[in-house]
């Protein structure tokens, strides 16, 4: 049997956080609400909980999570440099739907994946995520689905398609929008880790719920690939 937490109680959102909370301690999984549509979440400095969520989506190593962060400080904290191009985005759109792809520090001792030296950051526009966030830290999140099917926009759609391989769910209600006009309902990828080179350009990895035009506004169109 899942547990499952209704978030809009107020007893039973800090019961829910409270379990997710010894939830990630243990290794374990737990499915979050965010602004853009539902995750799921492991501790993203313990190899063994990262490889449980790529197993409950049945995703290989080659599609590494995004981490999750509580602020703007975690993202200096977590990358070997951060570009003016990438303050200024994030400044502009964090809490929100923007993820970006930089370098990380050398130093960091964890496993997400085939990430080639990279990760991908996001700081999430949603109380119940960022509550979460500060307790744990930062989290590796990927959407809470199977591989290959749509992102859960609700708690019960990611029940149905992880069932007991999730240890908490927090139900915070529908989340995102449906895709429109060939933009995904995720958060848009940007690909900051060419900036440093003669040339080098921003990339759109993914064109999400923030449209190309406000990234180009911030950075300049002659600065994205």
């Amino acid at each position: 049997m899942v547990s499952v937490f209704d978030c809009s109680v107020e007893a039973e959102l800090l019961a829910g956080l409270r379990a997710a909370r010894g939830a990630i301690g243990r290794g374990e999984l737990v499915v979050m609400p965010t602004d853009t549509v539902y995750g799921v979440a492991a501790d993203a400095f313990r190899p063994e909980a990262v490889q449980r969520l790529l197993d409950a989506k049945e995703r290989g190593r080659d599609a590494p999570p995004p981490v999750l962060i509580p602020g703007i400080p975690t993202l200096t904290a977590l990358a070997e440099v951060v570009p003016d191009e990438i303050t200024a985005l994030v400044r502009e759109f964090w809490p929100g739907g923007l993820t970006v792809v930089v370098e990380a520090r050398e130093s960091l001792t964890w496993d997400l994946g085939e990430t080639g030296g990279t990760v991908a950051l996001r700081m999430p526009d949603d109380t119940v995520a960022l509550n979460l966030l500060a307790d744990t830290g930062p989290l590796a999140v990927s959407s809470a689905n199977l591989s290959g099917r749509p992102a859960a926009r609700s708690c019960q759609e990611a029940v149905d398609m992880l069932g007991d391989r999730v240890a908490v769910y927090l139900d915070a209600g529908p989340r995102g929008v449906a895709p429109v006009n060939g933009r995904d309902n995720g958060s848009t990828i940007v690909d900051a880790t060419s900036l440093a080179l003669p040339e080098g350009r921003l990339r759109i990895l993914r064109h999400g719920v923030i449209p190309d035009d406000d990234i180009a506004r911030i950075v300049g169109a002659e600065r994205i690939a």
